[in-house]
Order: structure tokens, then sequence, then C-alpha cells
């Protein structure tokens, strides 16, 4: 068995028992699997697989990022606008600069571009731990809803300031060529993400055939991450608005087959799937 095999058959049996485990012991998966993920790296026998970063993000970035944005509340993201858009823009952007000027300030040599690129990569937070256990901690809904609309945008401001800081090594750093990169970045992936979901949603308005919408729902998040990515603009932002967008029109757009289909879903497991996300 080769190794790439080993480890993915590894992980998914890993995976079920640790959720299984997090459940008998009340604490919120995501602290589990991370302390397996750590144990699981110490197994001695395991081989090494080498997985390249872009290819990762393409396979699995684009259908979370579609998923997520599809069920969010969108009424409740509008009340709390204000405050995602200060937390996933404006505090990673605060981070990201934050941690540049000290970078720079303690690394004899280091240019400000690549201050800004590590900068990028730690500004963002992954709030799926934190809202696991503010719903056992009975945290207030209002709050759950910022962390987690802020958790929508926050990846896709961070991977565009790293994208134009690395543009930026070996070159002239500008402060206002980077906030224009940053701006066309932003508004170009939400203006692809909106012409895709009117696509797809004016195409599944058209359809009644349950598997063939099944099929468009789970690579919508790809229709609009990749063309996004092409084009220079943001990706991320692109399958977050598109979810957004097609979650917003789906009672128009879903067949009564196909929320028949999405409820029997419902009912054979705990939370719908990315494959039913389209019910």
């Amino acid at each position: 068995m080769h190794g790439v095999e080993l480890i993915l058959i590894s992980l998914l049996v890993a995976v079920s028992g640790l959720a299984a485990a997090s459940r008998a012991i009340g604490v919120p998966y995501p602290i589990v699997l991370v302390l397996g993920g750590l144990v699981m790296g110490f197994v001695p026998g395991l081989p090494d697989a080498t997985l390249e970063p872009e290819l990762v993000l393409v396979i699995f970035l684009p259908p979370l990022l579609y998923s997520a944005a599809f069920f969010a509340n969108l009424r409740d993201m509008r009340a709390d606008l204000r405050s995602i858009s200060l937390l996933a823009v404006g505090l990673v952007i605060a981070t990201a600069a934050a941690v540049a000027v000290a970078a720079h300030a303690l690394i004899d040599g280091l240019p400000w571009a690549a201050a800004f690129a590590l900068g990028a990569i730690v500004a963002p937070t992954d709030p799926v731990a934190a809202t696991a256990i503010a719903r056992r901690l009975s945290v207030p809904r209002r709050t759950i809803n910022i962390l987690e609309g802020e958790s929508l945008i926050n990846d896709g401001t961070a991977l565009v300031l790293y994208r134009v800081a690395v543009g930026a090594v070996g070159g002239t750093f500008s402060l206002a060529g980077a906030s224009l990169q940053l701006v066309l970045a932003a508004a170009g992936g939400v203006a692809i993400g909106l012409a895709v979901g009117w696509l797809i949603a004016e195409i599944r308005k058209r359809l009644d055939d349950p598997p063939v919408e099944v099929t468009i729902s789970l690579l919508s998040g790809y229709a609009a991450y990749v063309p996004a990515e092409r084009a220079g603009a943001s990706g991320v932002l692109a399958a977050v608005t598109l979810g957004v967008y097609v979650g917003w029109r789906a009672p128009e757009i879903s067949s009564a087959r196909m929320r028949v289909a999405g409820s029997r879903c419902g009912r054979s497991s705990s939370s719908c799937s990315t494959l039913c996300c389209s019910c």
C-alpha cells in the first residue's frame, strides 16, 4: 500500500474515533481533533506524505467555504455587518501590520514585504473551536453569529494581503500600491462570486433533477474560486459570495424533489453535508 493511501485511511479512522470520543467526554470536537492530530504525528511507522499546499487549497477550501456561506444567516450578518467587517478586515490588517512592524524591528535585514507576508500568515484566526466552545457555554447567539460571519471573510483578507506582500518581495513595497491591489482583489472576488452565483441560480431554476442539482451544488464552490484565482482576485471571497447569494435564492431555485431529497439527507445524519447544501 502506498504511503498516501495509508495516511488517508488512518486519518479517516482517526477522525471517526476522535469525533465519537469528543461526544463521549463532552469536549468540543475541534479541540479533540487538534490534540489527536498532534499525537498521530508522533506515532512511529506512519510514512511521510507530502501534499502540495496549492493543491490542498483548491481541493478542500472551495466546497468548505461554499457550504459555510450557504448556511450563513444573511439577516443576522447584515445586522452585525459593522462588527464583522471590523474584525474580518480591520483587525486582520491591523494584526498583520503589527506583526510586520515587530518582525522588521526584531529581525535584522528583513524587508518590509517579507515582514508583511509573515504578518498576513498569522493574522487570521480560525473560530471553529471558539464557536463550538461558545455554544457549549451558552454564549449569546449574536456573538456566535459575529464569529461565524468573521470567519467567512478573514481568510480572504489575509490571503489577499499575503499575495500582495509576496508579489512585492524583491521589489519596492508601496503602501498605496498594496492598498489598491487589496481593494481590487477583494472587489474582483465579490464581483466574480455574484456573477457565477447568478448564472448557477438561473441554471438551477430550470432544473428538476436532484442528482444533477447535487452535482452542481458540489462543484459550485470551484466554479467561483478557480476563475477568481486565475484572474488575480480573491478566490476565498468569490466562493463565500457565491455561497451567500445561492443560499439567499435557495427557496426559489430548489425544486420540490430536491427539498425532499435534502430532508431525507437531514434525517439520515446529524447535519446536512456539502452534497445536500442545495436543499
